[in-house]
Parts: C-alpha cells; structure tokens; sequence
C-alpha cells in the first residue's frame, strides 16, 4: 500500500497562452477527457476531485489490477469504435451508478502520464525524468487500454500532435527536474488550441464592473438559444459593449450552471438583452456539446460587421 492516504491530491497546471520554448521542458499531449488517479492494487479508480468512479470505469479497474501495485495518474478517454477519434461526451454516460454497457459504441482508454507510488514506495519526490521512467516500466505488457502518453523536449513535435492525434486538444508542460506537487506547486503549465466563433449577446450577469460577463447565444430552431457564459469581460470588451445594449424587460432570470461550463453549480442569474449585438469569442472546441460550450469562452471584440440573422447554430 502507498505511504499516503488515497486519493491523492493531485498536480494541477496553469493555463498559459503559448508552449514554453526554453530548455528543460517536457512536452506531453493534453487528450479531451477525464482526469483520473488508479490504485492498480486494489483496483480504484478516482476523478480528479476524489469521487470513486471504480463501479462506472470497472473495466479500467480490472485492466489496472494486472498491473505491478502503483498509484497513476492519467485521464480516462472515451476511443469511438469506428475509428473515428475520441468522444468526451461519452464518458458522461458512465455517471451515476451506470457502467460499462453491452454494445455501447466506445471504449474507454486511460492516458497515464505520471507515477505516485510504487508499491509502499512515495515518488512524489523523484523527478519528473525518473517517474516517466519508471511509468513506462510499469506499463511493459500491460493492457491496451493503459498506455503512457507520449513525452517530448521538440517544440515542433509536440505542437504536431495538436490535431493530429485524435482527442489531443493542447499540451501540458513539465519541468524534466520537477517534482510532483499537489495543486499549481506542481509548476505545470498548460496550452489549449484555442478557436475563434461569433455569438449573440442575449444577457449580462456580474454583480461588479470587474465580474461582468455575457450571456451568448446562437439560433437554433428559430429561436435563439444560451450557450455559454463568458469569462469576465476585460474592460476594453465592456466599454466597448455597453452602449450597445437594450435591455429585454427588466426581469432577471436563470440559466442552469451547466451554460455556464460549470456542472453542478447554482443557476445563473442575467439580466436578458435584446439579441441585436455579435461578438467574437474564442473557444477551445470547434463545435457545441450538449448545446453548449464545455468552458466559458473569452470575448475578444464586437462584431459589428454581423448581425444576428448571420451567424450559424454552431451544431
């Protein structure tokens, strides 16, 4: 057993805007799934806030029981059958008590990128080199669906795997001395490629100027549908956009906490605007899911060279 209480906190990174380019950084692809922590000793699998998913992911749980005793870290990810990449959204049909079903059209894979314990042994403290290493020796003939994700010192490389590599969405970065921290102590950074889109301004929420953000919408079905909720609003996007605002009555009202990228929080009140006004976001998906974007977009201007009618329902 590890000489830590499980789950472990895990190393978190900080999102950046660009892929460090210095010497002494190891690149690794970021997939589009769940963060996750195995005990492959008693067959435990956990999310990255500690919830125990052994009985959703049993099958991950029985691959990593044939593995030597170790705690790893990695992210869960749902491989489509045909061929055809990885679908996050298939992993939520794993929640509650459900698990792995009969003729479901996914398999789930685990990306390992890092080693906690070894037996009764604590890694934590070896450095970043050592622990890659030792993962890749605890994983020679070990199931298929646990694989170690690829390391890199190439800028080049590394930033060939974003969009090559069905499910990479960005990278995360690792100083090759590091060691493996609890929470941003880790000093990984992260990258996402990010997308640019056009939405419809249909709301404002924020109590202050310094937490105001935008309720987007896009039409769907003939009318117009909420989205997202941005990130605060820098304060050249809001005086920028104030002016343009109508209000829409002067009611306030709620949107579930999943609009806003947030599953499970309390709903989100705005104050609705007319939908007369489009801005350009960016976004680290291409398209919607569920009917909304996973994370909350940034604004980076209007556009007021469209207008509402212009715009797509982004399916």
């Amino acid at each position: 057993m590890p000489p830590f209480a499980l789950p472990a906190p895990l190393a978190l990174a900080r999102a950046v805007e660009a892929v460090p380019e210095s010497s002494g950084w190891m690149l690794e692809p970021k997939w589009d799934g769940w963060r996750c922590q195995i005990h492959t000793a008693t067959g435990r699998v956990w999310s990255r806030h500690g919830t125990d998913l052994s009985r959703q992911f049993s099958d991950i749980a029985r691959a990593a029981s044939s593995l030597p005793d170790a705690v790893l870290d990695g992210e869960l990810v749902a491989v489509l059958k045909d061929g055809s990449g990885v679908a996050f959204d298939r992993l939520q049909s794993r929640t509650g008590s459900r698990g792995p079903r009969t003729g479901a059209d996914f398999t789930v894979h685990v990306a390992l990128f890092d080693v906690l314990a070894v037996g009764e042994q604590d890694w934590r403290q070896h450095p970043y080199t050592e622990r890659r290493a030792e993962l890749l020796h605890l994983l020679e003939q070990g199931p298929p669906t646990l694989r170690a994700v690829p390391a890199t010192e190439n800028h080049e490389q590394a930033l060939d795997w974003v969009g090559a590599l069905a499910g990479v969405e960005g990278l995360v970065c690792k100083r090759a001395d590091g060691r493996y921290a609890a929470g941003l102590a880790s000093g990984w950074v992260k990258w996402r490629l990010r997308h640019t889109t056009e939405a419809v301004v249909i709301g404002v929420t924020g109590r202050t100027p310094a937490a105001q953000a935008l309720v987007l919408g896009r039409p769907h079905g003939g009318r117009m549908r909420a989205v997202a909720v941005s990130l605060p609003l820098p304060q050249h996007v809001r005086a920028a956009v104030a002016p343009l605002l109508r209000a829409a009555g002067g009611e306030m009202r709620e949107l579930p906490g999943t609009v806003g990228g947030l599953p499970g929080a309390d709903p989100v009140r705005f104050l609705p605007v007319e939908p007369e006004v489009v801005v350009e976001i960016e976004v680290d998906q291409d398209r919607l899911e569920f009917g909304r974007y996973r994370h909350r977009p940034r604004v980076r201007r209007v556009r007021g060279d469209l207008t509402p009618d212009l715009i797509d329902d982004g399916t």
